[in-house]
């Protein structure tokens, strides 16, 4: 079952400022700053597409952007973006049924596994990675959990309401990081956000 936001492309954006305030948009934004210049780059999963201005606040021109996005609404919302010079390749549909003949610089996954079960995670995490270019970065945001008892009552409640609004199939968090570290990525910078809660890291393959 493929998760679909566009029952909730008017306000998710506006919902998520009103459970986490900016931490999912900081969370994003501190990514941004580990994307070279005139590097190719792949987002997945990039919701109403706000990143891409603040990428381009960051990088005028000289990206080379494929953006992938399973919600039409959401990805119509992305394409009025301001990119700049930047070049934005727009794909509408789910990354694992996109055969994409090229490999890139970076790779940008915000908030993209939680919305996956371990095996549907495993799936869409290989595809990927074939996706990545040696000696690149893959950025990726995410929730986790430290055992504060909060974070459990608030991730269950936003797997129960996204599983009603957006058929999104997980009901608990995959192990994202067994996956980075089964196929020998490291991390280089890592930082939290909200209590701890979200987790934003850049990865590389180690050589």
């Amino acid at each position: 079952m493929a998760s679909n936001y566009n029952n909730s492309a008017w306000f998710y954006d506006g919902l998520s400022r009103l459970v986490y305030g900016r931490a999912l948009i900081n969370a994003q934004i501190y990514l941004l700053q580990f994307v070279p210049a005139n590097s190719s780059v792949l987002i997945v999963g990039g919701g109403t597409g706000w990143i891409l201005e603040e990428l381009t606040k960051i990088h005028p021109s000289g990206l080379s952007i494929t953006y992938v996005e399973i919600a039409a609404d959401m990805m119509a919302r992305s394409m009025r973006r301001n990119n700049g010079l930047n070049s934005v390749a727009f794909i509408n549909d789910a990354i694992e049924n996109v055969a994409i003949n090229e490999v890139f610089d970076v790779i940008i996954t915000p908030f993209l596994f939680d919305n996956f079960t371990e095996a549907t995670a495993e799936k869409v995490f290989k595809h990927i990675h074939q996706l990545l270019r040696a000696g690149a970065i893959w950025l990726n945001a995410d929730f986790q959990l430290t055992g504060k008892w909060w974070q459990s009552i608030l991730l269950k409640s936003m797997f129960l309401f996204f599983r009603m609004f957006c058929k999104i199939e997980a009901s608990q968090l995959p192990d994202v990081e067994r996956l980075f570290n089964a196929r020998g990525y490291r991390a280089v910078e890592r930082r939290s956000f909200y209590g701890d809660f979200i987790i934003s890291t850049a990865y590389k393959p180690s050589l």
